[in-house]
């Protein structure tokens, strides 16, 4: 389900001090119900390991749409990214972030953790369309238990960047996050279902 700004800019987070100078994009709550705080590092690495060919049909052809347009016009070259196009994050990370765990290594998608704390993650991407920043939060239910909840953060590279992000949002909102979201769904309650240690 889609959430307010305030959903997100509320939150005690401290991908806040980071990124003073991104937008905030789209914040999301996630179909991920835990029962402990402790919970939380399964649905990063969950998270981390998920592939966008796992989605549904439309959305595997958008993003296939996406990589080929990228390939064709040089959006994902080695020289766009973080630390060659833009400075990674990690230079404002304080001393204390910068020493923890930055948290799991994503095997098919091109973002690189960031932070990892107990209740929040911090992973980020740059091309030459945009830098981005995906946090995830783990907060309070209501009911006792913690659900997780998705924000997007971005810095358009210029008009170009900021014309590319408007291209998209309707597909974005409309196609993307949904699959995503039933996606997420599926693969929380199979493992919530598996046996404690199960894979």
């Amino acid at each position: 389900m889609k959430l307010p700004d305030s959903a997100h800019t509320s939150r005690p987070w401290r991908i806040h001090a980071l990124t003073p100078d991104f937008r905030l994009e789209d914040v999301w709550a996630l179909p991920t119900p835990g029962a402990r705080l402790e919970d939380f590092p399964e649905f990063v690495e969950r998270f981390a390991a998920g592939d966008t060919n796992e989605g549904g049909r439309a959305s595997r052809i958008l993003f296939a749409i996406r990589w080929k347009l990228g390939e064709l016009f040089s959006w994902d070259d080695e020289g766009s990214g973080v630390g060659s196009r833009v400075p990674s994050l990690r230079s404002r990370l304080p001393v204390d972030l910068r020493e923890g765990p930055p948290g799991p290594e994503f095997p098919r998608l091109p973002f690189t953790s960031l932070y990892l704390l107990e209740d929040e993650w911090a992973a980020e991407v740059a091309n030459r369309t945009v830098q981005g920043v995906l946090h995830l939060g783990w907060v309070p239910d209501g009911n006792g238990g913690y659900r997780g909840q998705m924000a997007v953060l971005v810095k358009p590279n210029g008009v170009f960047g900021r014309v590319y992000m408007a291209a998209i949002k309707p597909f974005r909102l409309l196609i993307v996050y949904p699959a995503l979201m039933r996606q997420i769904e599926r693969e929380w309650a199979t493992a919530s279902r598996s046996p404690a240690g199960a894979p």
